[in-house]
């Protein structure tokens, strides 16, 4: 069995470059929420040193809320600060020899696009649009997943160590009970389920059946490192590979 392990990175963790030494994939911030143009130089450069697999992290132009405020914006408006993010980073990428393998939008967009099939939509054209060949991860089962395999993308389905789930298999919105998992055991135990059965218990105590083709570290977390070499290490235990 193997997984995919992803960072969100580039967006002021102190923890970055050694993260990369973890994880088999990063996602970098491209300016909108968080970053600038060196810093996705520096996370682009960093990247490609230590072999992970670079993808843009899109999100909402929201930089005092680090892209946590849900904005209502017409999907034209969405598909062209997508495709303008995701460009700005693969200019840095191939100026530097890499190569850009993934997009996966940022917080509010990303929650967003999880449920509303127009703003999915309007996501998906614009990776297909800048390079067909790029992989669009979104939450697993979501309607970002279905818009992408409508338009003939390769996807990749997430979960989350660290984020409560509804019965639905959606996330507990920020702010609410049980969004967020700050016990490192449980947060080791619901990954651990759902990449070996599939599934993951909910805030109301029934089981919810997700795709995990990849697993989200939040590198913006306090203890981002230590929980990350603790879930390294129970991967190993479990025979689990870290693989993009």
């Amino acid at each position: 069995m193997k997984i995919d392990l992803n960072a969100d990175l580039g967006e002021g963790g102190q923890a970055d470059a050694e993260l990369m030494t973890l994880v088999s994939s990063v996602n970098i911030a491209c300016g909108f929420h968080a970053g600038d143009a060196q810093t996705m130089l520096v996370s682009v450069r960093n990247a490609i040193k230590h072999g992970v697999a670079i993808g843009a992290h899109p999100g909402f132009p929201d930089r005092e809320n680090f892209g946590r405020t849900a904005m209502v914006l017409p999907p034209e408006t969405v598909y062209a600060q997508t495709l303008y993010q995701t460009g700005a980073l693969d200019a840095i990428v191939r100026a530097q020899h890499g190569v850009l393998r993934h997009v996966k939008p940022h917080g509010m967009l990303y929650n967003m696009a999880a449920q509303d099939p127009a703003l999915a939509d309007a996501i998906a054209r614009a990776v297909r649009d800048h390079n067909p060949q790029l992989i669009l991860v979104g939450l697993a089962g979501s309607e970002l997943i279905r818009a992408g395999q409508r338009l003939g993308l390769v996807t990749r389905q997430e979960v989350f160590a660290d984020r409560g789930y509804q019965q639905d298999g959606s996330l507990v919105p920020r702010g609410q009970p049980g969004a967020l998992i700050t016990d490192d055991a449980q947060a080791l135990a619901q990954t651990l389920d759902m990449v070996r059965s599939g599934r993951v218990k909910t805030i109301n105590g029934t089981q919810a059946n997700v795709q995990a083709e990849t697993v989200c570290l939040h590198g913006d977390g306090e203890h981002a490192l230590l929980f990350a070499r603790r879930l390294r290490a129970a991967f190993a235990e479990q025979g689990i590979l870290v693989r993009a």
